[in-house]
């Protein structure tokens, strides 16, 4: 796929994105994050909108107030709740008395947004649109920037312009993932500003291969199981070739989540650690 590539940002600096967005690159890189998790500044008449706090680090945190200066932060957004996003919330709002926004049903116990969003609520100018998959309380924004109203997408985790995104059950869901990249299809936003990594320009031709590609991968594993029965490991081995071991984590959680998409549509049943084709 045709994935992007950045040198290594510069950091506690807020880079400029387009007029009145800025992105402050977090200190978590990895092979699951690329360079770190990307807190977005979105300026507002009021202030200053973050755009995924990010992970839990005192030193992001501080990155944060020193690029908000003396304009105030009005609100914390999230575009879900796994802990790269989600660890610096409560640090930021301690700092900064401003009120949480995520999805209604946050996927993890230990986090409840002062408030809750849905999709096609608007708040600041972002539109939230429900995207789950990689996550079920996964949001992307939609945002209309006011000097040169181009349409853009906070596209989160959801579709990132260096790698795609792993779909770890039982949170991710496979069928959700599909059916929210179909629906992106149907949109003509001209910039995705992701979660990790560098913006993405004319981001329909990814979308479309991300699309294409995990129908590939499933028809290989329905190919794979006709042959022989197979396990989740096996599978994973034969068709990803990862060498990295976290890799080979997420490999076989999207094996496995490929597998219970495909059992829930009648094409593959569980039979202890083996999965064979119906």
């Amino acid at each position: 796929m045709p994935f992007l590539t950045e040198p290594d940002p510069k950091r506690g600096v807020a880079l400029d994105v387009l007029p009145g967005i800025r992105r402050i690159v977090a200190r978590n890189p990895g092979v699951m994050t690329y360079h770190g998790t990307n807190t977005y500044l979105i300026a507002d008449g009021d202030g200053l909108t973050v755009l995924d706090p990010g992970p839990e680090d005192p030193i992001h945190v501080a990155d944060i107030l020193e690029a908000a200066g003396d304009v105030p932060i009005r609100r914390i957004v999230l575009s879900h709740t796994h802990r790269d996003h989600r660890g610096a919330a409560p640090a930021l709002q301690s700092a900064t008395k401003a009120p949480t926004y995520a999805y209604h049903r946050p996927a993890t116990p230990i986090f409840t947004p002062d408030h809750g969003l849905d999709d096609g609520d608007n708040i600041a100018g972002l539109t939230a649109l429900y995207t789950p998959g990689h996550a079920s309380d996964h949001l992307c924004f939609s945002f209309t920037t006011t000097t040169t109203g181009q349409p853009i997408l906070f596209s989160a985790d959801h579709v990132m312009s260096w790698s795609s995104s792993i779909i770890n059950p039982p949170d991710g869901d496979m069928r959700a993932y599909y059916q929210s990249l179909s629906a992106l299809l149907e949109r003509d936003d001209a910039l995705y500003l992701p979660g990790h990594g560098p913006p993405l320009a004319e981001p329909r031709a990814l979308v479309a291969e991300m699309l294409a590609h995990r129908r590939r991968r499933e028809a290989a594993i329905r190919a794979a199981l006709r042959e022989a029965p197979a396990t989740i490991a096996t599978l994973a081995a034969t068709l990803y070739a990862k060498q990295d071991p976290m890799l080979k984590i997420a490999a076989e959680r999207n094996v496995l989540a490929h597998l219970i998409k495909l059992a829930a549509e009648g094409g593959a049943i569980e039979h202890g650690d083996v999965w064979q084709a119906v």
